[in-house]
């Protein structure tokens, strides 16, 4: 049976840091929060998505932060999310070159890391 897509990304957080997750992905990244199943929100933690993007937050009691493994999230108007960013307090760094795309890296408040990647006009 063939893998077909990504249903959805988790990343931890640290408990009772819901107001900081919807202000870095709904405020900053644009994402939107969506409810979670009630059997689920008991557990803590935050979902968010935009279309067919899906980013879950997952309470973890013992949390150490993703500084490698990370989700590359492919957005539109790179430099004004940027902007968004750093005026957030999250400063974006370069990603370095990587063909056909424009990218750069950030935390999230709890210091999970993020690509964010933009497609390159065409030459």
């Amino acid at each position: 049976m063939p893998v077909v897509a990504i249903e959805h990304v988790q990343l931890a957080m640290p408990p009772g840091e819901e107001a900081r997750a919807k202000r870095f992905y709904e405020g900053l990244l644009g994402l939107v929060e969506i409810p979670k199943p009630d059997d689920l929100a008991k557990r803590g933690g935050a979902w968010f998505e935009s279309g067919p993007v899906r980013v879950h937050l997952g309470v973890e009691a013992d949390f150490h932060p993703a500084k490698k493994a990370h989700p590359a999230l492919l957005v539109e108007n790179l430099e004004e999310i940027v902007a968004r960013l750093e005026a957030g307090g999250h400063p974006a760094t370069d990603g370095g070159p990587l063909a056909g795309f424009r990218r750069v890296y950030v935390d999230d408040p709890f210091g999970n890391r993020i690509e964010l990647l933009e497609r390159a006009p065409a030459a």
